[in-house]
């Protein structure tokens, strides 16, 4: 009989920063006419609700309020849902603005 013991790995996130659910109303593309819903947003990236279908692997403007346009990479999509990660991250005082003016609350 063969007996040992072992501990699991624990991970506390996949995510590289703490996130919170918001309702921001923002703009896709270059000239910002696309209209769509942030749910859910950290300083590295976002969750999308649009009215265009998004595509893995592309690369998006994202207008953002206090922010501006910022240029993000699709990371996964389902149709008219998409999670970004976008390529610079925003400032941290940014976000918590952001989240503030929600009435928000930081997941970890």
């Amino acid at each position: 009989m063969f007996a040992a013991e072992f501990e699991s790995a624990k991970t506390d996130s996949r995510r590289r920063a703490p996130r919170a659910p918001v309702s921001l109303d923002a703009r896709l593309g270059k000239a910002g006419r696309t209209l769509c819903k942030v749910v859910d947003i950290s300083i590295h990236g976002a969750k999308l609700q649009t009215y265009s279908a998004l595509k893995r692997g592309e690369t998006i403007w994202l207008t953002l309020p206090e922010v501006g346009s910022i240029a993000a990479d699709v990371m996964w999509a389902d149709d008219f849902i998409g999670g970004c990660q976008f390529r610079k991250p925003i400032d941290a005082d940014v976000f918590a603005l952001l989240v503030e003016a929600q009435g928000g609350i930081v997941a970890g």
